[in-house]
């Protein structure tokens, strides 16, 4: 495929362009990844008196001191979204830390919210009992404003509103439920609304705090959690899974418009499929088979893909021998008996169930590896479960990492999430287009770089993060960085600009210790006095692609000016890369009572 205007696009196909994560053991998905290639479990033994529960509980001896802890559950910076502390601290912590993933997602995918025409569509699922585990409800006797600004900041409700409201879009919020399937959901919804023409981009995702944070669990025979606290997916010793909290959000956009905009596509949405078992001979909450299995079929009919094609399986393994012989029994019905070998893996082993955010956790690993064509393993796996019955299946499980290699010539993976209640969803990867090969970047031509931030210490965090970031990813190109900068970030008072002519000069420069706001001196920038500057009409200072020109840009940027940054990418080829995102600084916010 190429990105020529020629190109056509399967018109249901959407493009996963934008990535936010936060897990146990990780703070971003670069983190999540690279403890998956290397088969870390990020699942946490509690010592006592860091376990927030009744303490005639921790004495019970089927207590089991385990769970996936996020270490920024209580924490939020309400600064860089205008937010004051007073509203911070009513916030629930689901609605905290997914406004702060929805700006990662967006800076990710390299766009700045004040910058975007058209709606943006906000999907996201939660978990109702933990803003009733962090505070009562506000008090509703009184409607007048602080009422009603308190119940919008508790209510599990307004967490995606909450987000289109503080971001500064305008879209559709849905706010859902649907227990450990929200994730799934939030993106099959999300996807509809894009295929219809509702919406021009969207965010889904799930947000997931488990209160009280940390804790364990009481272990009960032949139930869903884990004895020893370890989850064993498809092991003929797992007992089951360790609670954990997480959030995850994705910015999607179609195909052919993402293409053309020239946005970094991690993956594509081929197709996705719910439903609900409803009534069932199988216990409920426990997948039901037949159900199930037409669930992971229907995604791939109406993904138009054929089941030799999916080489990669991420299965919603509890590590439960009963529950995992259910759900491969599924999946075998829908796969049916073809020859093709279907890598299968399950991340709850490393991470945990984190709810609404499992299945978030399962498509993250899915894009991922279908961006870096790798397949992580699937641990703590000593001794397959013969029940599951593999050998008449085409799954094989992913024991160890290894690269994708595919005979069907393209990369494809499938994604099932499991609610209890009967919740079924299913989504269907494939790895992004490969593009025309662009021409080399011109050597020598003058860039001009932007950061900003709301303090100088939080640009000097950013100036150092970028730095590492050019650093580890040799293969970016200087405009495709300067093209992501300029245009995918939110301005902010506090600035630094540089003039450079490659990625040495622009290391150089971020490792420089200039004056804190004002912009690097180098030799294709000399420092221009502001009063000097060029302006249009409308106060923009006005674009150009010489030295000087750029140099005045550089001027005008950290002295507060407005600048025509479109017009200075105007014509280009640039594509948007992902870059650092903003280094939040959160604060600890925690309220029980009002």
């Amino acid at each position: 495929m190429s990105d020529s205007p020629e190109q056509t696009y399967d018109p249901g196909d959407v493009a996963i362009i934008g990535m936010s994560l936060r897990a146990p053991g990780a703070r971003t998905k670069e983190q999540f990844w690279d403890n998956l290639v290397h088969g870390r479990e990020s699942l946490t033994i509690l010592d006592k008196d860091d376990i927030h529960v009744d303490e005639t509980l921790i004495h019970n001896p089927f207590y089991v001191p385990a769970c996936g802890v996020l270490d920024t559950h209580d924490k939020f910076d309400p600064s860089v979204f205008g937010i004051s502390d007073r509203m911070a601290a009513a916030m629930n912590p689901e609605n905290r830390l997914f406004l702060e993933s929805v700006w990662e997602t967006l800076e990710d995918g390299g766009y700045d919210p004040n910058r975007v025409d058209g709606e943006v569509g906000m999907y996201g699922a939660n978990n109702a009992q933990t803003a009733a585990l962090y505070s009562s409800p506000p008090d509703r006797v009184s409607t007048g404003p602080e009422a009603m600004e308190a119940g919008a900041a508790w209510s599990p409700d307004t967490m995606t509103s909450n987000a289109l409201y503080y971001m500064g879009l305008k879209g559709e919020a849905i706010t859902l439920a649907a227990v450990c399937a929200g994730f799934h959901y939030a993106v099959h919804l999300a996807c509809q609304s894009l295929l219809l023409g509702q919406t021009d981009m969207a965010v889904a995702g799930g947000a997931m705090v488990r209160l009280p944070h940390p804790r364990g669990h009481l272990w009960e025979e032949n139930r869903i959690l884990s004895k020893d606290g370890h989850c064993r997916p498809f092991d003929a010793n797992g007992t089951g899974t360790v609670l954990s909290s997480g959030i995850v959000t994705v910015l999607l956009k179609p195909l052919a418009q993402a293409v053309g905009d020239r946005d970094h596509i991690y993956a594509v949405v081929k197709g996705s499929a719910v439903n609900n078992n409803g009534v069932s001979a199988v216990a409920y909450g426990m997948a039901q088979p037949e159900r199930l299995s037409a669930c992971i079929a229907n995604a791939m009919e109406v993904s138009g893909v054929t089941p030799d094609t999916v080489s990669m399986y991420e299965a919603n393994s509890l590590g439960m021998p009963i529950t995992d012989e259910l759900e491969i029994n599924a999946a075998s019905m829908a796969f049916g008996k073809q020859t093709g070998i279907t890598s299968l893996g399950g991340v709850k082993g490393n991470v945990g169930n984190a709810g609404v955010v499992s299945g978030g956790f399962g498509a993250v690993k899915a894009a991922l590896a279908l961006f870096h064509k790798k397949l992580p393993a699937t641990i703590n796996l000593t001794e397959i479960n013969e029940d599951l019955g593999l050998s008449s299946t085409p799954f094989v499980p992913q024991v160890e990492t290894a690269d994708w290699e595919t005979a069907s010539g393209i990369r494809r993976a499938g994604i099932t999430s499991l609610g209890g209640g009967g919740y079924n969803a299913h989504l269907v990867l494939e790895e992004a287009p490969t593009l025309a090969e662009r021409a080399p970047e011109a050597e020598g031509r003058p860039r001009l770089a932007t950061l900003s931030a709301l303090d100088d210490d939080a640009l000097a965090r950013q100036r150092a993060k970028l730095k590492d970031w050019l650093v580890a990813n040799p293969e970016l190109r200087l405009d495709d960085v300067c093209f992501s900068l300029n245009l995918g970030r939110k301005v902010m008072a506090r600035r630094w600009a540089a003039v450079v002519r490659s990625r040495a000069e622009l290391i150089a420069a971020l490792s420089h210790d200039a004056p804190r706001g004002a912009a690097t001196e180098t030799a294709a920038a000399p420092l221009v006095k502001a009063d000097s500057l060029r302006r249009n009409d409308d106060g923009l200072v006005p674009s150009g692609n010489d030295g000087q020109a750029l140099s005045d840009l550089a001027v005008a940027w950290v002295t507060g000016q407005r600048v025509d940054f479109a017009s200075l990418h105007l014509g280009e080829a640039s594509h948007r890369v992902p870059l650092p995102t903003y280094p939040f600084e959160p604060r600890r916010f925690w309220r029980t009572n009002w």
